[in-house]
């Protein structure tokens, strides 16, 4: 019913730059916070920003005046765009929306919680 594809992953050095997206498909009415989240190899998965409807953010202390979170409501597309990069920040980064309204079969449903596949960062020293 609904899909969060990410891209824009990849390698790069550090102080360097990437820019992730992740767009929702499907028949979709409404999405409410859009967020970034990322898992390091053996650590929990943690928040790194989120952008809510209206374009309220929020950030992690630890990406605060490096990244930047954005969303195209008419797109259905949240990014991130990543600056100063260090090798800390590598990890795989997962999009998320905490709740999308869409239509199937003529009918409105809202379906919480959704992930996407994730896409790898590394940033080597």
């Amino acid at each position: 019913q609904v899909q969060l594809v990410e891209s824009g992953g990849g390698l790069v050095q550090a102080g360097g730059s990437l820019r992730l997206s992740c767009a929702a498909s499907g028949s979709i009415f409404s999405i409410n916070v859009m967020a970034w989240y990322r898992q390091a190899p053996g650590k929990q998965r943690e928040l790194v920003a989120a952008v809510s409807r209206g374009g309220s953010t929020n950030y992690s202390d630890s990406v605060k005046g490096r990244f930047t979170i954005s969303r195209d409501n008419a797109k259905n597309t949240v990014y991130l765009r990543m600056n100063s990069l260090k090798p800390e920040d590598t990890a795989v980064y997962y999009c998320n929306a905490d709740r999308v309204g869409y239509y199937t079969g003529g009918w409105y449903r809202d379906e919480y919680d959704c992930w996407g596949q994730g896409t790898q960062v590394t940033v080597s020293s």
